[in-house]
């Protein structure tokens, strides 16, 4: 009897481990969840992850709280998040830079194969060509036009060295077979005040920081460089439908985790995040910058990550791109 009851505790002994392990997974979130954001407050991405957290917060019934880390073309925020627990208590919302940092900066600051769990995109927001409301350029082909009659003659400003809008940018000349001169700044306020001051003929930025100017007369709009049109610029066509099929440069959100993040944890995340993006809050702001939540699987995000790098990467080795 002795000897049965021993080898039942020896037995009961060598389950314990694992049974912490799957009730620690079991009973996630049992704490706050904190959300890394790589740019300042107030900010566009910094705006999402606090709307997004929010919803998530009640999904998970945990606070979510976002800690901005900004610097280094996000680099920063990103080391704080590969050096964290792959626990599912601190992740990062990213954007392009994530999979655009890699070949941007050398030596490569991080491997995105192997240092992060993609868990779910949460929406995009289109780059858009501008013009101050006087300018002779008023459509894509006459912008075409101008490049091609005097190349490096159309001063096109970004908020900087390898700033989605400036790949956007460098992608648009490599497609359309342009010279155009890239003014860079450091973001796009002082971008969009040259464009009207007529220091600079046009501006790539985000769509969210032209819509006030845009609504207002002050800027016009060329073209979106987004699949799709958006309802708050209505009227404006795509870079896709002015003569260039297929053309797509948006800014785009989503979640990752440190690599080795648990499958269970990974799941109950990637639902929280899709119940969030699918909220009225969530889906009003993106709307108001022109954007679209992405629903999907995490699959989905990890190629869009893959795919992005593979083609910025060739554009930033062929165009010689530095960081500012």
């Amino acid at each position: 009897m002795h000897s049965f009851l021993a080898r039942c505790a020896l037995a009961l002994a060598a389950l314990l481990p694992f049974c912490t392990v799957a009730s620690a997974a079991d009973a996630y979130p049992s704490r706050p969840i904190k959300i890394l954001v790589g740019y300042s407050a107030g900010g566009a991405v910094d705006a999402i992850a606090r709307t997004v957290g929010q919803r998530m917060a009640a999904t998970l019934g945990q606070p979510v709280v976002v800690e901005n880390k900004p610097g280094a073309g996000t680099n920063i925020a990103v080391k704080a998040l590969t050096t964290s627990a792959p626990d599912g208590y601190t992740l990062l919302l990213a954007a392009n830079a994530l999979a655009v940092n890699p070949s941007l900066f050398q030596p490569a600051p991080y491997d995105l194969d192997r240092e992060f769990t993609p868990i779910a995109l949460v929406g995009r927001v289109p780059v858009v060509f501008a013009v101050a409301e006087g300018s002779s350029i008023k459509t894509v082909a006459q912008l075409v036009a101008a490049a091609k009659a005097k190349p490096g003659g159309v001063r096109v400003a970004t908020p900087g060295n390898g700033s989605t809008p400036h790949l956007a940018m460098e992608l648009f000349q490599h497609t359309a077979g342009l010279q155009m001169t890239h003014v860079p700044y450091k973001g796009g306020a002082q971008a969009i005040t040259d464009v009207l001051g007529g220091h600079v003929d046009v501006v790539a930025v985000n769509a969210l920081e032209v819509l006030p100017l845009a609504k207002s007369g002050k800027l016009r709009v060329l073209a979106l460089m987004s699949p799709d049109r958006a309802a708050v610029l209505p009227g404006v066509p795509t870079v896709a439908e002015s003569g260039y099929p297929g053309f797509e440069a948006s800014v785009w959100y989503g979640f990752v985790a440190p690599a080795g993040l648990p499958a269970p944890i990974l799941a109950t995340l990637h639902d929280a995040v899709q119940k969030a993006i699918q909220s009225p809050e969530v889906k009003e702001q993106l709307a108001a910058a022109g954007g679209v939540p992405l629903p999907g699987p995490t699959a989905q995000f990890d190629k869009l990550i893959k795919s992005d790098a593979a083609r910025y990467g060739k554009l930033i080795r062929e165009a010689n791109i530095k960081p500012d």
